[in-house]
């Protein structure tokens, strides 16, 4: 199983209240919908533990992804994901797509 993570910023002048609504009501059931996805949540950034000043992102998208070649072979170019996406880019900058392992 592979684990996608997705961190980003949201852009100037979107609400984390519009987003957060979007993500409940259109990206979750798009993405959740896609046989290969096994398992997403999207985790808003609260502050940093250690440190002072902003976190560096806002949200961080986490995916579990059985099928990772099937994934991005047939999900990523697919009518589904190219329009998911497509609204997703509406809404944040600077967004890193990071295929994470454990370290065990």
């Amino acid at each position: 199983m592979a684990s996608v993570m997705i961190t980003y910023k949201l852009k100037a002048g979107v609400s984390r209240e519009d987003f957060e609504a979007w993500v409940r009501g259109y990206d979750y059931p798009n993405m959740r919908g896609l046989k290969r996805v096994a398992s997403f949540t999207n985790h808003r950034v609260e502050r940093l533990l250690i440190g002072e000043g902003a976190p560096s992102v806002d949200y961080v998208e986490v995916f579990d992804i059985p099928d990772l070649d099937g994934f991005t072979a047939e999900d990523l170019p697919g009518e589904t994901l190219q329009t998911v996406m497509g609204a997703f880019m509406t809404w944040v900058e600077a967004p890193q797509f990071l295929v994470v392992s454990p370290v065990v």
